[in-house]
């Protein structure tokens, strides 16, 4: 048995460091956008239209694909939590769906209210095997990482700057993909030990964005296991 899953059957486990510490960082995270985050501009509004129609002429490529790339985090995420969400008392999906649209708002609050959850109950259904599937994890990986390339190597980083400095929209849009690209490693280690893998190297795919992205590549598919069906 793996730390976790004697973490999870330890009835002396005490889950509220782990809560209240979430709970921080999302109130923290919350409070900075709204209160300290430069001010909104005018053409806020305009500029999601233009970069959700994809009539980018003009706009800065760096901000574009910066845009895109928190359109695949989420995905990052979608193939870790619908199997997480098997046996815990909240489901997972409204904040999986939600994390598309509030990025890390939506996806905090499921760190705060989850259970460690180190066995998958049941078997698979279409939807789990869809997210547990290498191929998703590979197509996750190469979306992510050409996204990354291209705003990397064409972007216009004086006006990013510039505009992260005045933008409340880009300056936010930024620390979200941050938060995204480390809080991550928060899921893996009761992912690892549904699939039968050695959760003391949960360490190994830490590294913002890359590790998690390695994860979905190399890990194994989950272990199914005869249990009561619950919510995902």
């Amino acid at each position: 048995m793996t730390d976790t899953a004697a973490l999870k059957l330890d009835p002396t486990f005490n889950p509220w460091p782990r809560r209240i510490g979430f709970g921080l960082l999302w109130l923290g995270f919350g409070l900075y956008a709204f209160l300290l985050a430069p001010p909104d501009r005018p053409d806020t509004f305009e500029l999601i239209k233009r970069l959700s129609s994809q009539d980018i002429a003009g706009v800065n490529p760096l901000i574009v694909y910066l845009f895109n790339i928190m359109g695949v985090l989420p995905l990052l995420y979608s193939a870790v939590l619908y199997a997480d969400g098997r046996g815990q008392k909240i489901p997972a999906w409204p904040f999986a769906v939600g994390s598309f649209f509030l990025g890390a708002f939506a996806l905090l609050p499921y760190f705060i209210l989850r259970q460690p959850n180190p066995q998958f109950a049941g078997r698979k259904n279409w939807w789990i095997k869809l997210w547990d599937s290498r191929i998703t994890g590979i197509l996750i990986a190469i979306a992510a990482i050409t996204l990354l390339y291209l705003g990397l190597s064409q972007g216009d980083w004086a006006n990013f700057v510039y505009q992260w400095q005045h933008d409340r929209f880009i300056h936010v849009m930024s620390l979200d993909f941050c938060m995204l690209s480390i809080v991550f490693p928060a899921l893996i280690k009761d992912d690892m030990a549904r699939r039968g893998m050695n959760d003391r190297d949960w360490w190994q795919f830490a590294l913002p964005l890359w590790g998690p992205l390695a994860y979905l590549i190399v890990r194994p598919r989950i272990i199914e296991s005869d249990g009561v069906t619950a919510r995902g």
